[in-house]
């Protein structure tokens, strides 16, 4: 077998354990209560950089949802 990149592992082919199990490191998350790393973001339209700290900086709360499409 072939070393995979990130990307290639990422974009597995079949949901089931061995392939999407490496990813779920929720030991890893922030608990609850807890600030979130900040990190780039990009507008989806626009393009435009900014960052998950200017983001929290100018609203009381915020909300962070994360997805795949895989």
């Amino acid at each position: 077998m072939t070393d995979q990149t990130d990307l290639e592992k990422y974009n597995y082919d079949k949901f089931v354990p061995e392939n999407f199990m490496p990813w779920m490191r929720f030991d890893e998350s922030p608990n609850l209560g807890e600030q979130a790393p900040d990190f780039p973001l990009w507008h989806a339209e626009t393009g435009e950089e900014t960052s998950l700290s200017a983001i929290w900086s100018a609203n009381l709360y915020t909300i962070v949802e994360f997805g795949s499409f895989t």
